[in-house]
């Protein structure tokens, strides 16, 4: 291991031991293991298969905030976000350390992901290559408003000055917030093709509760940074998708007093950046 690594890797992981065991391994920098209070064994698992892996017990679930404690404790400039189904290629993060100490002004490194074994492409690294937005000439990639959280590095300051992942979304769709607010506060996010991450989707997720959590938090992402026409579109948007939509609807209704309370319009520059890429996803949506 370097003895002056720039990258952390951070992974937030709750009864998935048996996709750590395939996963850890792989990781080449340190590893910050983040337990949302598994009920499975993955600490002791972890400590006593991967011992140079910092396991940290939450307790409890914090879902995707539960990163946060990761940054902090992080002790390089740099963070690699894994989920426990995921990892970086071979010499990915070293490539991506060059590229942020390269881009002062770039906060996130979104990478090319490889879904499973027939290493597809993810449609999401798709979107980003053909994205609407300007491209600027201080970044290494395309322009993004949004990222894979397990395909993504960070730079740690200016991922803590944003406040990292919050705990109105929770879960699902975390990164859109985040996102909006790096930009707004001058950061660059951009998408670096040369640097690789694989991703095969655990056989446990709970595809139907996926949906119910996607519109959920479309809904609570929208107020908390988006105009209120854009708001009233998710909603309508979301009672058009059947059963999980109503439900996601539902959730989100409980959640709507901390969302208000944390709701800040964006910069006009920002929302309409945010509002070429609604456009493009319409239009994208309208061809398939």
């Amino acid at each position: 291991m370097d003895p002056f690594p720039r990258v952390t890797v951070v992974v937030a992981t709750r009864n998935r031991r048996h996709d750590l065991e395939r996963s850890l391994p792989r990781h080449e920098s340190p590893v910050i293991l983040l337990d949302n209070g598994s009920t499975d064994g993955t600490p002791a698992l972890v400590r006593r298969r991967f011992p140079h892996v910092r396991v940290v017990e939450l307790g409890r679930n914090l879902g995707a905030p539960a990163r946060n404690l990761g940054v902090e404790l992080a002790g390089t400039p740099y963070v690699a976000f894994a989920d426990d189904d995921s990892w970086w290629a071979t010499g990915a993060l070293e490539r991506a350390a060059d590229v942020l100490d390269a881009h002062p002004r770039l906060a996130v490194l979104a990478a090319r992901m490889l879904v499973g074994m027939e290493e597809r492409l993810d449609p999401i690294c798709r979107d980003m290559v053909n994205s609407p937005l300007a491209v600027e000439s201080d970044l290494p990639g395309p322009s993004v408003l949004g990222f894979l959280a397990c395909g993504a590095v960070v730079r740690r300051k200016a991922y803590l000055a944003a406040g990292g992942f919050d705990d109105v979304i929770f879960f699902l769709g975390e990164e859109e917030r985040l996102a909006l607010d790096l930009a707004a506060a001058g950061w660059g996010l951009a998408y670096v093709d040369v640097v690789v991450a694989h991703h095969h989707p655990s056989a446990s997720r709970d595809v139907s509760r996926r949906r119910v959590l996607a519109s959920r938090n479309a809904v609570l992402n929208a107020v908390l940074r988006r105009p209120w026409p854009v708001v009233t579109r998710t909603v309508l948007t979301a009672a058009c998708e059947g059963p999980a939509g109503w439900r996601g609807l539902g959730y989100a209704l409980r959640k709507l007093p901390r969302a208000l309370a944390n709701r800040r319009t964006l910069s006009p520059l920002v929302e309409a950046a945010r509002r070429s890429l609604d456009v493009y996803g319409r239009c994208g949506r309208s061809r398939r």
